[in-house]
């Protein structure tokens, strides 16, 4: 009996000995400048509705160095807009009405080319008192550029490409397509002088022949709404322009403000 206590105690400090191990190993790779290049791709775990979802917890050690938001202020029934687009397909003008029908801010993460091929668009998304944000240049994976310069003129091609439309320089937001980043490129992003965006809530509605009825796609948000709420919806969605007024409406009556991300700033 004592032979088998003294192999338990000896198998328990072994395997203290190996996670303070990989802590310290971590810990010199990061005050080495070796940041991990891993590719994670984000996403949030359900608990329940009503309740803001957890990130991920395999990067939650580096994210929060980072200036990354997935949530804003959960204390408060504050909802956060956010829109991605890759291409037009005729639904931002339809979105733009119901926004400002019902005076509500959003940010539109938008890539080069839909700036130089929307110019009038991404005019109007400014005058409106919306944020029109860095998507990219090209929507590749952050992570998988590896050289800084390279990363940096994939932002700041779209700052130029939306400061030649509008005059205006472009608010410090970034959406890393695909939801694709590592520790590199978290890093990058803050150094160049961005806060990283992720979301809270997000579903199936990117593609244009796979579109989700109304009647789901209205119920699925409204069960997941929650306080803080980063909700992304990609504006080539006809379901999402078709149910927007009536989502604003409900939300509406149920107590929810929706805000600007750069209310994110004031927390």
């Amino acid at each position: 009996m004592q032979k088998k206590n003294y192999f338990i105690v000896i198998i328990y400090f072994l395997s203290i000995i190996n996670l303070l191990s990989s802590y310290s190993a971590q810990a010199l790779e990061v005050s080495q400048g070796n940041i991990s290049t891993k590719e994670y791709n984000w996403y949030f775990k359900h608990k329940e509705n009503g309740v803001p979802p957890e990130a991920p917890v395999e990067t939650a050690y580096f994210t929060s160095k980072y200036d990354c938001f997935y949530l804003g202020d959960t204390s408060k029934k504050i909802i956060y807009l956010t829109f991605d687009e890759g291409y037009e397909n005729g639904y931002t003008e339809p979105i733009l009405d119901v926004l400002k029908k019902h005076k509500a801010p959003a940010a539109f993460f938008v890539v080069k080319p839909y700036i130089t091929t929307n110019p009038q668009i991404i005019k109007r998304m400014v005058e409106e008192g919306h944020l029109v944000c860095n998507h990219s240049s090209h929507h590749p994976s952050m992570a998988s550029i590896r050289d800084q310069d390279k990363f940096n003129k994939e932002l700041s091609d779209v700052e130029d490409a939306f400061r030649e439309v509008t005059g205006k320089n472009m608010p410090k937001y970034f959406r890393p397509p695909m939801g694709k980043y590592s520790e590199q490129s978290l890093l990058y992003t803050k150094s160049y002088g961005y806060k990283t965006i992720f979301w809270s809530f997000a579903y199936a509605d990117w593609e244009p022949n796979r579109q989700p009825s109304a009647e789901f796609a209205r119920k699925r948000i409204l069960d997941r709404t929650h306080n803080g709420a980063i909700i992304l919806l990609h504006a080539v969605s006809k379901t999402n322009a078709e149910i927007l007024d009536s989502l604003i409406t409900e939300w509406k009556a149920r107590g929810y403000e929706i805000k600007s991300l750069e209310e994110i700033d004031k927390r």
